[in-house]
């Protein structure tokens, strides 16, 4: 492993030298990769050198402690020993992480898909409240969010919303969230205050650029109609709405949003490059692809990855066994313990195969 380090933090000097060179400060392209690349190692190396400090500070108070004679001043050095010894183990721990394989995905911008599952109108009510959920999370972190298409009912809820989500690492936080969410509350619909269960899916998608993903046109239908509202009513006189059917895979997209219909297929074609290229990317990884699709399951109750129990304000994760009792604030955006503790489980697991 450190020797691993010691190449990489002779590659960050490197690029350190390349970026200040006149002939790439002269190339905004050459130096934009240069800095990119410069950018993703200084964590490892800043973590890299602070381990290394802390390994001589230690040796350092060894040595003295060996020489020092008066129990006072003895006391001291190993309580700092002690506390170095515990840094030490820690960011032995950062730094296996670190290194790590990436995730590709996880500094692209995000595209999430939310449907209402079993429970009629009270699932489309839940649907519409992760979306502001995600919705409050995205502007707590700056990030930048865009309503691709949705199907809105009566009552306020969704039948599905499709939105974007722009800014960097946005994947890398809302990628834990696929799979089916389950409520428990009494619903504005029941008359009796029972309490009800009801579910939703929602399925994570990583952006695709065109780079990403090549469409052939000749692979496409387009079908455009008048949009419509909830109910079914007619919203638009003009044939603004697009359908957009891939012809090879059968994969089906429909944007109704915007009046224009420029707009709704530029939409479609975004959600339909992401969907082909985590079909692409999910076949690549085999198992994995089994285990991707049955946490998005079809929105059954028994099919459950987090349980959202409004009358005990109680929100539960099922995949790590973590409970909170903030779940008024959890539908608030406030979504960071949940995630972190994922990602320190994720890590933890991945740590584990490769040890």
């Amino acid at each position: 492993m450190f020797a691993k380090l010691a190449q990489l933090e002779e590659r960050y000097e490197e690029l350190e030298r390349s970026i200040t060179d006149p002939e790439v400060l002269s190339d905004p392209a050459r130096l934009q990769k240069l800095a990119k690349a410069h950018a993703e190692l200084e964590e490892i190396v800043f973590t890299f050198r602070r381990y290394r400090q802390v390994q001589n500070d230690l040796e350092e108070a060894k040595e003295m402690l060996e020489e020092e004679e008066e129990p006072g001043f003895r006391k001291e050095l190993q309580a700092e020993i002690d506390a170095l010894q515990k840094e030490m183990e820690k960011l032995e721990q950062q730094l296996k992480i670190l290194l790590l394989p990436k995730d590709p995905n996880d500094e692209k911008n995000t595209i999430i898909e939310i449907r209402a599952g079993a429970g009629g109108d009270e699932a489309a009510l839940f649907a519409g409240d992760l979306y502001r959920m995600y919705a409050r999370y995205a502007e707590s972190k700056g990030w930048r969010l865009e309503i691709l298409s949705s199907h809105p009912t009566e009552l306020g809820g969704f039948k599905e919303i499709i939105f974007q989500v722009s800014g960097q690492g946005a994947y890398s936080r809302f990628k834990f969230e696929s799979g089916v969410h389950r409520v428990q509350r009494i619903p504005v619909t029941e008359s009796g205050g029972r309490i009800h269960t009801s579910t939703a899916t929602v399925a994570v998608l990583p952006e695709a650029e065109e780079i990403d993903v090549q469409i052939n046109p000749e692979d496409l239908r387009i079908d455009i109609f008048c949009s419509s509202g909830p109910g079914g009513q007619s919203v638009n006189t003009t044939y603004s709405a697009v359908r957009i059917t891939h012809l090879p895979t059968g994969l089906v997209v429909t944007c109704q949003d915007e009046k224009s219909q420029h707009k709704n297929k530029e939409k479609a074609l975004r959600v339909l490059r992401a969907r082909l290229l985590d079909r692409a990317q999910a076949e690549q990884q085999g198992e994995l692809a089994q285990v991707r699709r049955s946490q998005i399951g079809s929105g059954d109750r028994s099919e459950r990855i987090r349980t959202y129990n409004f009358p005990q304000n109680r929100v539960t994760d099922h995949r790590i066994g973590l409970t909170l009792h903030k779940l008024d604030l959890v539908m608030e955006g406030d979504l960071d313990e949940i995630i972190d503790a994922l990602i320190t489980s994720e890590q933890a697991e991945r740590l584990k195969q490769v040890g």
